[in-house]
């Protein structure tokens, strides 16, 4: 397995894997946000899995987030936004070699903390981001009220 930062070349291989862990998102907004990240590698980045035959088994995007992330204390933070293995790849260390690669990325930007967030009712990712070193520091539940206007 070999992890590679995204490019160009690599954007149909990541939007697919884009598609598959938000379904929600059209495959066009997909490619203008994955863009986006490529023209701002100061700021964005992506990385792509790839077995030994060529086949993308994974992705993790992160940014660098300048304002209050929850639980950390530094800014900037690198914040994992995004990481999906293919379901068949699962439990191979896939999304620990993307992390560390996220990891490294940060740390040459000069972050000292990296956090993620997950939906209260994810336990899969809870529990993989805590296999992957990361430490729960708080829960949010975020309500809304419409107001008539």
């Amino acid at each position: 397995m070999r992890i590679e930062q995204c490019t160009r070349e690599s954007l149909e291989d990541w939007i697919i894997l884009r598609q598959d862990l938000w379904p929600d998102t059209s495959a066009q907004e997909h490619r203008v946000e994955a863009e986006a990240q490529i023209e701002h590698p100061e700021q964005t980045v992506a990385y792509l899995a790839v077995t030994s035959d060529g086949v993308a088994a994974g992705f993790a995007e992160a940014a660098l987030r300048h304002d209050y992330v929850n639980g950390c204390t530094t800014s900037p933070v690198a914040f994992l936004e995004g990481i999906y293995v293919r379901p068949e790849r699962r439990n191979r260390s896939v999304a620990r070699l993307l992390v560390q690669a996220v990891g490294n990325w940060a740390i040459r930007l000069g972050c000292s903390e990296f956090a993620s967030d997950v939906e209260l009712h994810n336990l899969g990712s809870q529990q993989m981001h805590v296999a992957l070193g990361f430490e729960e520091t708080e829960r949010v539940v975020y309500y809304r009220k419409r107001l008539k206007t």
